[in-house]
């Protein structure tokens, strides 16, 4: 009989992970938070915070509006910058957290990717590198460069060049040809491709008459996007030679083994953990139930076999 934890792992590029769950960025604090919570030992791994070079205080409130099935937000990359998060937040992680850690990039032009990527790549417990170029809710960049098959493939090559970690492009659903833009960071030099971020939404305060959220517009994340993050994972899983993240809408041990049928090596829970906080855990926690259910010995052996 296969043990448990050979039931459950993966692999992402050659980095090992003891089940395929991971806390999306943004979702999840830097991680150590959620530690006085549950033992976060039992995640796949975290993508922490969104980091920048410089800190960031984000996007003015009211930041936050409530969907059918889902949330808007605008925070805007709010963090303490790269410096602050390498010298405070990640020692806090490691005390709590001992397995491999990505850490979640973004930036507002190649450079900042750069000096980014290539200061993390000296952090030993960081085995992945997610290069953000997909955010829709920053300006002079951000999702910019996730709309452009050549910005796309600027930045990949460029943060290549400077670090030896495995590097996942996360890219924004908000095109019309995600394929493509896939395709340029493979060529460029990515090992896998994380899928997807939020897409763009509005509510309108009919009482006021005005938007909801100060910035007018931000990431409509939660489960009402699934049917399309996993659409674009099919696209990409079927179309690139590299790994694949599947995010987007992730609320249950189901719709790990969906995203992982449809191509994707790991699965990042996100808009489920601000509802449930317990959320990554009790979906590892299904997961073996959920194999049994369907006939499955192991994850693996279910990755993109739908064709």
């Amino acid at each position: 009989m296969v043990e448990l934890k050979d039931r459950l792992s993966t692999s992402l590029c050659g980095v090992e992970l003891d089940n395929p769950v991971i806390p999306a960025s943004g979702t999840f604090g830097f991680g150590y938070e959620m530690a006085e919570v549950y033992d976060i030992n039992i995640l796949g791994s975290i993508s922490f915070k969104g980091t920048t070079l410089n800190p960031r205080f984000g996007n003015p409130t009211p930041r936050i509006a409530e969907c059918e099935s889902g949330l808007i937000n605008s925070v805007g990359l709010q963090n303490p910058g790269l410096e602050k998060v390498i010298s405070e937040e990640l020692p806090k992680l490691r005390n709590c957290f001992r397995k491999p850690l990505i850490a979640n990039i973004s930036g507002f032009s190649v450079d900042e990717y750069v000096q980014c990527c290539e200061r993390m790549d000296k952090e030993e417990q960081v085995e992945i590198l997610e290069v953000n170029i997909s955010c829709p809710n920053v300006h002079n960049g951000g999702m910019a460069f996730g709309t452009s098959a050549r910005a796309a493939a600027e930045v990949t090559a460029a943060v290549r060049a400077v670090t030896t970690k495995k590097l996942f492009i996360k890219l924004s659903p908000n095109v019309t040809d995600i394929v493509a833009i896939a395709k340029a960071c493979e060529e460029a030099g990515a090992d896998g491709i994380t899928l997807i971020n939020t897409l763009l939404g509005m509510r309108i305060d009919t009482m006021r008459r005005k938007p909801v959220i100060a910035n007018k517009m931000g990431g409509f994340s939660g489960r009402a996007i699934f049917p399309v993050a996993l659409r674009m994972v099919w696209q990409v899983a079927n179309a690139c030679n590299i790994a694949v993240i599947g995010c987007g809408g992730v609320a249950s041990a189901s719709d790990v083994i969906e995203m992982m049928m449809a191509g994707a090596s790991a699965v990042q829970v996100g808009a489920e953990n601000l509802h449930n906080p317990y959320a990554c855990k009790e979906i590892i926690e299904a997961l073996p139930a959920e194999m049994d259910r369907l006939g499955i010995e192991r994850l693996k052996d279910i990755i993109g076999i739908v064709k």
